[in-house]
């Protein structure tokens, strides 16, 4: 169990986002999703997107906000994010098209996860910014949306 004390900053801060932006290309990046049951919580303990089992605790003058960065060092960090991990289902047709949408996930550095035949990206930004990435492939047919969930994680 990682102990997370205290909000470092934020994800949009000046001082971390060169940092951050590196780490996000060095797959650096943990996300610990907050639900709102416990947005307001100045102690709890949840498990990071990948797998990290974090204890939180923060002080009586500190608020957690969207974006807060609660752990960071030089290979990696974690930042909270209010809500559940929401998850885009993506089926390629045949295999070029699985190969093309596996190499612009991949170009496009989404974090991902295989469900057999599917290809599940995990969102960080509205669902509308990645479609437009690979809007090619879905207007041609040659990827299926299948749906976006909210996933605890």
């Amino acid at each position: 169990m990682l102990r997370l004390h205290g909000i470092i900053g934020t994800s949009s801060d000046a001082a971390y986002a060169g940092l951050i932006h590196d780490l996000e290309h060095q797959d650096g990046i943990e996300l610990l999703f907050v639900p709102p049951s416990d947005a307001g919580r100045k102690r709890f303990r949840l498990t990071t997107d990948r797998g990290t089992d974090c204890a939180v605790s923060l002080d009586r003058d500190e608020d957690l906000v969207d974006g807060a960065v609660l752990f960071l060092d030089p290979t990696r960090a974690i930042i909270a994010r209010f809500g559940e991990q929401e998850i885009w289902r993506l089926k390629p047709t045949d295999q070029a098209a699985a190969l093309k949408l596996g190499w612009n996930a991949g170009n496009l550095h989404w974090r991902v996860r295989f469900d057999g035949d599917v290809l599940q990206v995990l969102l960080d930004a509205p669902l509308h910014t990645y479609r437009a990435r690979i809007l090619p492939l879905l207007e041609s047919g040659e990827v299926e949306e299948l749906h976006a969930t909210a996933v605890r994680t």
